[in-house]
């Protein structure tokens, strides 16, 4: 048997065992998994199994959508920009045509002043008189049609270039949420390191978490856990600046970069995020129903010039965890990790 048809039975076992859909989204998922072709997804896979997290619908959803939907923006950009292209070809052959005919009209009125300086008579002048008005008259309806045209023409390139923003905000926000997603997120910790490095300037990073959100989940469901994290996300733009970046790192796990921060800041702005989610009382609008409150664990790290990324991350994911280990619903920082905890990776 194929290792190709070996890892498809193992997609169809794990699903199985998981009580997981056999939808097409979610068999990519596993099958990669199984397979090990993306080393990313199978870590994200195993510490939620590792968490004893349920495989729901909203789950399986955002894991196809972190390391799969790539591939359909792409195909929408590369559709957008096609269309851009045929568009800008047709106008350049508008202008090709409009050139040609003014070329035409300048030779006409040239062979008409010519016979005039020639002396015509009468009669032939009357001719070619008529002949330029007539020439003039076409002219000036070709003119029309082709300004009809590149008017045409200039709406498709406004509503094109819509489409391609369109496509590229899709591609770079969590469609729960609103946030940045974890692409987006991780082209902001590449773009800020690097200009940290040139600048001098310092740079933080927040990875929040909620608090017994599985139990959340199972206690209230998922809607009301998908309102949970969108709670969260409105929390998390009204307490940052507006050159930090709030993202969904991943299920109910989040991350804030603030560039510019020192370590104080940093650990501030979490405190502030921490203090105003701790205060929301979650209320069931349909039944007017008080489900209590909710809380974050929160870690922070600061960016050591010409570190691996994976390095500042894991300060800040191990600093989160610290939190969560010693009681959950309060701001750690990297100073305050174990050693041997960080020297072990948490």
């Amino acid at each position: 048997m194929s290792d190709a048809n070996i890892s498809a039975e193992k997609a169809m076992a794990c699903m199985r065992e998981r009580d997981i859909p056999a939808l097409p989204d979610n068999f990519t998922v596993w099958y990669h998994y199984c397979a090990g072709t993306y080393p990313d997804l199978k870590r994200t896979v195993d510490i939620l199994i590792d968490n004893g997290q349920e495989f729901s619908p909203s789950v399986n959803a955002n894991l196809f959508e972190r390391f799969f939907t790539h591939e359909s923006e792409e195909k929408g950009a590369h559709s957008a920009t096609t269309k851009l292209e045929g568009v800008i070809k047709r106008a350049s052959e508008y202008l090709n045509e409009a050139g040609e005919g003014a070329a035409q009209f300048g030779e006409h009125l040239a062979d008409a002043s010519g016979a005039l300086a020639d002396g015509a008579p009468g009669n032939d002048a009357r001719t070619i008189i008529e002949g330029i008005i007539g020439a003039s008259q076409q002219m000036e309806k070709h003119s029309h049609a082709l300004e009809q045209r590149l008017a045409s023409a200039s709406d498709e390139v406004v509503q094109l270039r819509k489409e391609i923003e369109i496509t590229r905000r899709e591609a770079s926000t969590d469609g729960l949420t609103g946030l940045a997603n974890r692409k987006l997120f991780d082209l902001t910790m590449r773009e800020t390191c690097a200009h940290a490095m040139e600048s001098g300037d310092p740079l933080c990073l927040l990875m929040l978490d909620i608090d017994f959100f599985k139990k959340f989940n199972d206690n209230y469901g998922h809607q009301t856990g998908d309102k949970v994290l969108k709670l969260l996300a409105l929390v998390l733009n009204e307490s940052i600046k507006t050159h930090d970046v709030a993202a969904r790192y991943g299920g109910e796990e989040f991350a804030v970069v603030l560039p510019g921060s020192m370590l104080d800041d940093a650990m501030a702005v979490g405190e502030l995020i921490r203090d105003r989610i701790a205060k929301k009382n979650i209320v069931n609008r349909t039944t007017g129903k008080k489900l209590g409150g909710i809380t974050l664990s929160v870690g922070a790290s600061t960016y050591v010039p010409g570190e691996a990324l994976t390095d500042f991350i894991e300060r800040a994911d191990v600093a989160l965890y610290t939190a969560k280990q010693t009681g959950r619903n309060r701001v750690v920082s990297e100073k305050d990790i174990p050693e041997q905890k960080l020297a072990v990776g948490g």
